[in-house]
């Protein structure tokens, strides 16, 4: 169908202005466009990242609604050095599936204790050498938005370079795929294009499908895979062992190799990825604004990307230096400050956790120095985030009076005056206690 029918469905959804400024630039990159795969370029990266976040899904929406079928929209900046483009252009004749992302890569991947192992794990298998024969199956799981998929995909461009065979799909698309090929009788087919690999990347394996004659096909695509030696790496939210609808005997598969987890990235991670985006993307942020991007969001890097991109294009547009004020502002729709129905014990869970304390020892009157620190800092998000008065609060930190709470929040703001970190902590900690009540 005509590209123009998509975008001119938007102008009945957004203003004349952001028609004009965003959705009307685009050009359909005709090269690169496949069925399930839709590519427009922007004039520019900054344009091309704004559209990607904010309208992609709806382009995508509209594309269904007009034609029936379900694509992935992708937002290109047409300025992209050639080596690029052409790296992208060649990848279609190797990789089946989806097509894997260039700047998913390792050079681009930050690593820090939360992702460690998962990265090692995957940068061990990318050498051509060790392809499909030191860790195999891989499997890799935790929440949304964390690196996952950046890192099995940054397996699959390794592997292409030198030469090998990639298929990445989503579970869910292989699922589909199963249906069209059995309902029209070429199940051969079917299983062809799923064993002529050197690498399979399965992602969200989760959503693989509750039938078993989904499960059995996968089962033998996997044992097949396997038994060639052929990478198999595999996502998901859960273990193998926590897979809701998956039989028992492709957990054991799944177990039966590498596990990895990836956890959310601590604080100093999550600023180190924030400068990195910004110089993959040309960005400048001043250390304030990271640590507050940092400490204000969630542990959802690609949320986190999304507001990057939100600050940038909205401070470019606009004519704008982006300063902290600007970033609050673009960022006060994220920050949820409804402090109604937080308790003591959800400010103790979240904190506790944090710096692996009991709760019990905090409410005690041991004075070692990290679990000072740790009261001092419930103290202060009691009183931030609570209506609990001074009283209550030496009642159940067992001081003497209100006179030492009042002490301990008194050390507890010169503390944060003195110590931009201390203070960029306890900002992320208060985000965590809003965010985890709202779940």
């Amino acid at each position: 169908m005509d590209a123009r029918e998509i975008l001119n469905a938007f102008k009945e959804e957004v203003s004349t202005k952001e028609f004009d400024n965003f959705i009307s630039v685009l050009r359909l990159n005709e090269k690169l466009t496949k069925p399930d795969y839709i590519v427009f370029n922007a004039p520019n990266n900054i344009i091309a990242k704004f559209i990607q976040t904010r309208y992609a899904e709806k382009i995508s929406y509209y594309y269904e609604v007009k034609s029936g079928n379900k694509a992935k929209i992708s937002i290109q900046s047409q300025n992209k050095k050639s080596s690029k483009t052409s790296y992208t252009q060649n990848t279609l004749t190797q990789v089946q599936g989806d097509v894997l992302i260039p700047e998913y890569n390792f050079e681009s991947f930050i690593v820090g204790s939360s992702n460690e192992y998962a990265y090692n794990v995957c940068k061990a298998v990318s050498d051509k050498k060790n392809l499909g024969k030191l860790y195999n199956p891989i499997f890799i799981y935790g929440p949304t938005g964390l690196g996952k998929t950046h890192l099995i995909q940054a397996v699959g461009n390794a592997c292409v370079k030198f030469g090998k065979r990639v298929i990445n799909i989503v579970s869910s698309k292989f699922a589909n795929d199963f249906s069209y090929h059995l309902e029209n009788k070429i199940m051969g087919k079917f299983r062809e294009k799923y064993t002529n690999c050197d690498l399979l990347l399965i992602d969200d394996v989760q959503f693989l499908g509750k039938t078993d004659r989904i499960q059995d096909e996968f089962f033998s695509v996997f044992n097949e895979i396997k038994s060639k030696e052929a990478q198999i790496i595999i996502t998901s939210d859960n273990p193998p062992n926590m897979l809701k609808g998956i039989t028992e005997r492709l957990k054991s598969r799944f177990a039966n190799g590498i596990i990895a987890d990836i956890t959310p990235p601590e604080l100093d991670t999550k600023r180190a990825i924030i400068r990195k985006k910004c110089e993959m993307n040309d960005i400048t942020l001043q250390e304030e604004i990271i640590s507050y991007i940092a400490s204000s969001m969630g542990d959802n890097i690609r949320e986190i990307e999304g507001m990057i991109t939100n600050i940038n294009a909205y401070s470019k547009l606009m004519g704008l230096d982006i300063n902290l004020d600007i970033a609050k502002m673009m960022m006060k729709d994220h920050i949820k400050e409804n402090n109604e129905n937080i308790s003591i014990d959800d400010i103790f869970a979240v904190v506790c956790k944090n710096f692996n304390i009991k709760t019990n020892d905090v409410k005690s009157n041991k004075k070692t120095k990290n679990i000072v620190m740790v009261k001092r800092i419930i103290i202060y998000l009691a009183r931030e985030l609570t209506t609990i008065s001074t009283p209550q609060l030496a009642k159940i930190f067992q001081m003497k009076d209100h006179t030492s709470i009042s002490h301990n929040i008194k050390k507890i703001k010169e503390e944060i005056t003195q110590d931009n970190d201390l203070k960029a902590r306890i900002d992320e900690l208060k985000n965590k206690i809003l965010i985890k009540k709202q779940e």
